[in-house]
């Protein structure tokens, strides 16, 4: 069977739209864990993760998450032609050297680009921050079983590796255009399975409204664990979680608790069970006897219990049944709700919890005013997928307005702790906490990063200064934007020429549309640049560190008052652009 082309993948239309994605480089890949991983604002992430260059020892992308304990290495090949239908084994032979520099080389031998990542990773498999490691080889091409072969390989090689660590499961994959299409179309398509089934059934109840049915019975874990081995994660296409897997993330694993059951207590396990939702094209009911013909098949809840039960190493007993509610709907739009209201167990995210206090429903009200779209609330992956250019989500929010009032080890290291945290939420998040000053203090995060892009594309030309090699040499620390943001915070009294008791209160003296806000800050972010080498202090372990970050601050604070009469009209160009409210 002939591959597809590349045009005829329809992420890839989708992919085209994504302007932020493109400015971040590596798209394809940002865009794949967008899907895997549901990640609000994926360009956040980007920051920090790209680590594709001239020395970035064969890598892409290093994305590493402590809160869920792991960490995705990545490399990509993106094809240009259409005439290349399979991705080429090559590339994947050097990914185990790759993983010798990241993880085993001495930090001093490693190239600078790579430098941060390895010692932040190396750091985090130390403290047993990392349980999970996950190596992709991302590619718009069809998947090759000499690609599958070749990641094994690194899998072993990734094992020898971290022998020493408590890893709990490594996995490679090809991230190949199938499997991105798959998982970008279950979003739309909640039906990826379309085949017909029989079952025999102990009974059950039918129940309808004006545009659904449904039809509430048992069936047997034996038929369930069946069908797990044959579709594997194709069964979960309609809910948005997939299945997490049997490692233990807390004393209450909840696939572990389930498989005990099933094994151990058998005649219970209906009754323990919450049982599944699943989305069908069409039921039938023969009365006589008790067969379920059905055809289409998606679970919407209950991918918990389906993959527990499908990995049990023995086939369940046949006393063992499940609760299935089977639910016919034509009409998308309740479709998109029953998916909301039946994953209403999904991890529910701290600042969602927070999305409808007195602040952030203000927040929202006067954000309305300006050019950007607030959201105090996660949206679903499909929001996320399609994410407009001007949406702002509250958690990069907390970020940088901690990092503008002086903490930046918060911001990249605790980024959930500040929605969690009540002092911290209230520190950040308080009455004095306007739309106009977030966008004051989001438009030179924003300017920064717009920077580092900007020395990336420069290096990758070899167009680079002297001095912006050494600028270059400081952003490709974890955690550096944020820790230049809050540097050049601490001097605003000096830009600005005045005292300023309290920075919440600065805004912009008229309004602006975001772009133009941005575009205020950038002369002021060149100069500051000048001086970034003083930052580095700031840094341990490959990321930002807050004992480190203060003293680095400081430095950095009296070299740009030392120079305030060079940069005088600069200083006074953007002083006149700012108003204490």
């Amino acid at each position: 069977m002939r591959s597809k082309s590349i045009p005829e993948y329809s992420f890839c239309s989708a992919l085209k739209h994504r302007k932020d994605l493109k400015k971040c480089g590596r798209p394809l890949t940002l865009f794949a864990l967008q899907l895997f991983f549901d990640i609000e604002d994926i360009t956040s992430i980007a920051i920090d993760d790209i680590v594709d260059g001239p020395d970035d020892g064969g890598l892409d992308v290093i994305h590493i998450d402590k809160e869920q304990k792991f960490v995705v290495i990545a490399q990509e090949y993106e094809a240009t032609s259409t005439r290349k239908t399979v991705a080429s084994a090559k590339k994947v032979r050097g990914l185990s050297n790759s993983l010798s520099l990241l993880l085993k080389v001495p930090i001093k031998d490693v190239p600078e680009r790579l430098r941060s990542s390895a010692e932040e990773l190396r750091g985090a498999l130390s403290n047993g921050e990392i349980e999970r490691v996950y190596i992709w080889y991302v590619h718009n091409l069809s998947g090759s079983e000499n690609v599958k072969a070749e990641l094994r390989t690194v899998e072993q090689t990734a094992q020898a590796l971290l022998k020493e660590c408590h890893i709990k499961e490594i996995n490679s994959l090809e991230v190949c255009a199938e499997i991105i299409e798959e998982r970008y179309k279950s979003i739309s398509t909640p039906i990826l399975i379309n085949d017909k089934f029989k079952i025999k059934i102990p009974g059950g109840m039918p129940i309808s409204a004006d545009n659904w049915k449904a039809y509430v019975t048992s069936v047997p874990a034996q038929w369930l664990h069946e069908q797990f081995k044959k579709y594997e994660t194709k069964l979960f296409s309609a809910n948005v979680r997939d299945y997490l897997g049997i490692v233990k993330r807390s004393d209450k694993n909840i696939n572990k608790s389930i498989q005990e059951t099933a094994q151990n207590d058998p005649n219970h396990f209906w009754v323990f069970n919450n049982g599944i939702t699943a989305l069908v094209h069409d039921f039938k009911i023969n009365k006589y006897n008790d067969i379920l013909s059905f055809n289409g098949f998606s679970i919407l809840n209950g991918a918990q219990t389906t993959g527990a039960i499908g990995n049990l190493q023995k086939i369940p007993h046949k006393s063992v049944m499940v609760q299935l509610r089977f639910v016919k709907c034509s009409d998308k739009q309740t479709v998109v709700n029953i998916k909301k209201y039946n994953n209403s167990q999904n991890k529910i995210e701290a600042s969602d919890f927070r999305s409808k206090d007195s602040i952030q429903v203000r927040l929202l009200k006067e954000f309305k005013n300006t050019d950007i779209q607030y959201l105090p609330r996660r949206g679903g992956i499909e929001d996320a997928i399609r994410r407009k250019s001007n949406a702002l989500p509250s958690v990069l929010t907390g970020q940088v307005i901690s990092a503008f009032h002086g903490s930046p080890d918060i911001a990249y290291h605790q980024k959930t702790k500040i929605w969690e945290d009540d002092a911290l939420y209230i520190r950040y998040f308080n009455e004095q906490l306007s739309a106009n000053h977030i966008i004051f203090a989001y438009s030179l995060f924003e300017a920064i990063r717009s920077r580092k892009l900007l020395l990336n594309k420069k290096n990758k030309k070899k167009e680079l200064k002297k001095l912006e090699e050494d600028q270059l040499s400081f952003f490709q620390t974890r955690g550096s934007i944020f820790l230049l943001t809050a540097a050049i915070a601490n001097c605003l009294e000096t830009f600005l020429d005045t005292s300023i008791p309290n920075r919440f209160r600065l805004e912009f003296s008229k309004r602006l549309s975001f772009k133009e806000a941005e575009e205020k800050w950038k002369p002021l972010v060149e100069t500051a640049c000048s001086f970034v080498s003083h930052l580095k202090e700031g840094f341990s372990e490959g990321a930002v560190h807050e004992k480190q970050a203060l003293i680095a601050i400081k430095k950095f604070s009296e070299l740009i008052t030392a120079t305030k009469v060079a940069n005088k009209n600069i200083y006074s160009a953007f002083s006149q652009r700012v108003k204490q409210r």
